[in-house]
């Protein structure tokens, strides 16, 4: 017996000896990777690990880029898409990646946003452009994405992710406790990276400004840009954001840091600056406006599509969302949804086909349908969630007007499913969007007189984020400005 403790004890240590020599080994090899993978940032000239090239960078910002267009979709007016990409190409030039194949557009999206793909891809919303009072402006928002691009910043997340992934598998060699403990530290990483992101994002502001600088645009108008936004959130009923908990560095601390590097220039390299505000408002003037009805709308629970000439009854008292490449519906507890999207140019039979063929999925009850006329194919369905958990389903594809299109929804939704009809009534089908429309006015006025003048069907606290001014602000003689029609 005491003998076979010995054997036994002897063994493992032996393993663990091998253990440590591999684990020293490992430690050797992705030091001597990490070593050999330290650049030196083009933006701000300091040494940085970086597992992640330039071409792979360019890869990423490619395959981001064609997800965009596909999923959202480029917004259909050329004047403006070559405003942009001009001013873009602009900016792009004086930064330290000129070489990048760099583009910019502007995506039709009602929300006020802009963002960066790796590889110079630059996208703004058709939502942020009325917003804007001048092409300084403008410039302002595509400077700052232009400094995520080149400051690399998606690579050295990428970097920071492949090294922490490799730290823990590591680690779990060391130590079984480890393992066990990797979704506790995975949940604390997410702190890590919300920190490191708003670290990003005041260095992509610093490198806007000098982006600014470098094409003689007028920094000074940046500060205007972060007072719409903290406006702009205010509307949207979500309020200020704790800077502490926001990816995004609060829209106010980044407004006083603006003006702290205004102040730190001489003055007299502002002079003669560019601000260009009549040549951005006449670009701009006629953009849509808001959502677009005719990508569809909600009356209630029931969605319409103007275009495609069809309507849909969710469930009452569901939540619902009508995003760029599906309408969805949420149950009030959460248990169950509804999606409706393009299926294709198949045959419902031969979608469904395909849907069954997906691995994971059981269909059940498979058959020919018809719908309100419409042929189609549906069946019940059984997938299992990411926690191993059964979810039973209900799907149905239906042809109408050369398209089919998919519903997926809970079991208990059949019903709801088989809402969808064809839209006849006339007012739906004219249903129009609202456009940015300008009037250059003759004498002072406030905002409130100019809104009695000038009606729009939105509240006065849009006119006047619009047009830069609080409600009860005084609006120059001779300027343009902005209504929505």
């Amino acid at each position: 017996m005491t003998q076979g403790r010995n054997v036994v004890h002897g063994r493992l240590s032996l393993a663990s000896l091998r253990l440590c020599v591999f684990a020293s080994h490992l430690r050797r090899c992705v030091l001597a990777s990490l070593v050999s993978s330290c650049v030196t940032n083009p933006a701000t000239g300091e040494r940085q690990l970086s597992l992640v090239s330039e071409q792979e960078e360019i890869a990423m910002g490619d395959q981001t880029a064609k997800s965009t267009r596909a999923t959202i979709g480029d917004y259909p007016d050329s004047a403006v898409q070559h405003y942009v990409r001009t001013l873009g190409a602009r900016l792009a030039a004086t930064t330290e990646r000129p070489g990048l194949p760099w583009s910019f557009e502007v995506i039709d999206d009602p929300e006020v946003n802009a963002f960066a793909a790796p590889g110079g891809k630059i996208f703004v919303t058709r939502g942020i452009l009325p917003y804007l009072d001048s092409e300084a402006e403008l410039a302002g928002v595509l400077g700052h994405e232009c400094g995520h691009v080149t400051a690399r910043h998606t690579a050295q997340q990428v970097t920071r992710q492949q090294l922490f992934g490799l730290g823990l598998a590591a680690g779990s060699i060391l130590s079984s406790g480890i393992a066990s403990a990797a979704g506790g530290i995975q949940q604390g990483l997410a702190v890590l990276f919300l920190s490191y992101s708003r670290g990003n994002e005041a260095q992509a502001d610093e490198l806007g400004f000098r982006y600014m600088r470098r094409a003689r645009y007028d920094p000074r108008e940046m500060s205007d840009v972060f007072r719409v936004l903290e406006r702009v959130g205010q509307l949207s009923g979500g309020g200020k954001v704790p800077t502490w908990a926001a990816t995004h560095p609060a829209p106010e601390d980044r407004l006083a840091k603006a003006e702290q590097r205004v102040a730190a220039v001489p003055a007299d390299s502002l002079k003669g600056t560019l601000v260009n505000r009549d040549a951005y408002l006449r670009a701009i003037d006629g953009m849509v406006f808001g959502a677009n009805p005719r990508q569809g709308y909600f009356e209630g629970t029931r969605f319409l599509h103007p275009d495609l000439r069809f309507r849909f009854d969710f469930p009452s008292g569901w939540k619902t969302e009508n995003r760029p490449d599906a309408v969805v519906a949420a149950s009030p507890r959460g248990d169950a949804i509804i999606q409706l999207s393009l299926g294709g140019r198949d045959t419902p039979d031969a979608l469904l086909q395909k849907f069954a063929a997906q691995q994971g999925v059981e269909t059940v009850s498979g058959g020919q349908s018809t719908v309100n006329g419409m042929a189609g194919a549906t069946a019940e369905f059984r997938v299992k969630d990411s926690q191993g958990n059964a979810v039973a389903g209900r799907v149905l594809y239906l042809s109408y007007e050369g398209i089919t299109y998919q519903l997926l929804g809970a079991a208990q939704v059949r019903q709801s499913l088989r809402s969808f009809d064809r839209l006849t009534d006339p007012a739906a089908l004219g249903r129009q969007p609202l456009h940015l429309r300008l009037v250059r006015i003759g004498s002072a006025m406030t905002i409130e007189e100019f809104q009695r003048q000038y009606p729009s069907p939105v509240k006065l606290e849009v006119i006047a984020a619009l047009n830069g001014v609080e409600p009860g602000g005084t609006l120059r003689a001779g300027t343009m400005v902005k209504r929505v029609q």
